[in-house]
């Protein structure tokens, strides 16, 4: 075997067909494309939601709401949430976001709001992006802290 003599395997590589050269070729004349229209026409090219001219139906059905593009998404925390991790000993006395994020409760970029779902009878210290009063006055009342960052 040489590197000169490698070619392909047989009936691996085909020749394209060469659209309107002669009526030999059986795809002269239209090539292919059928007879007059426009689809038969050079630089044709037919736009995404065309529908033969009946109105599409992105234009009959109507438009509505818009999306705030300055809306910033918290992943809620609830006390309760974290009265059962106190429980059953995943966390003592400290949680951060860190801490969130290694046990897979948040991914890296999210920020967490505390909310006062639930009750809370261990003194935690919180470390949060957002806190709901009520859940701040539930966590201070159990002895904790929450602190912002």
């Amino acid at each position: 075997m040489k590197l000169s003599k490698l070619k392909p395997a047989k009936g691996a590589v085909k020749q394209n067909t060469r659209l309107g050269k002669g009526e030999g070729s059986k795809k002269g004349g239209t090539a292919g494309r059928g007879h007059k229209g426009q689809k038969s026409r050079s630089g044709y090219s037919r736009t995404s939601g065309f529908e033969g001219g009946q109105m599409p139906l992105y234009r009959r059905v109507p438009k509505f709401g818009f999306k705030n593009i300055n809306r910033v998404e918290y992943t809620p925390l609830n006390l309760s949430t974290v009265q059962n991790w106190v429980e059953s000993g995943k966390i003592s006395d400290y949680i951060d976001v860190d801490m969130l994020y290694e046990m897979k409760f948040i991914s890296k970029t999210d920020k967490v709001k505390l909310l006062a779902k639930g009750e809370l009878k261990s003194p935690v210290t919180i470390k949060v992006h957002k806190a709901s009063r009520k859940a701040v006055e539930a966590v201070e009342k159990a002895g904790g802290k929450v602190e912002f960052i």
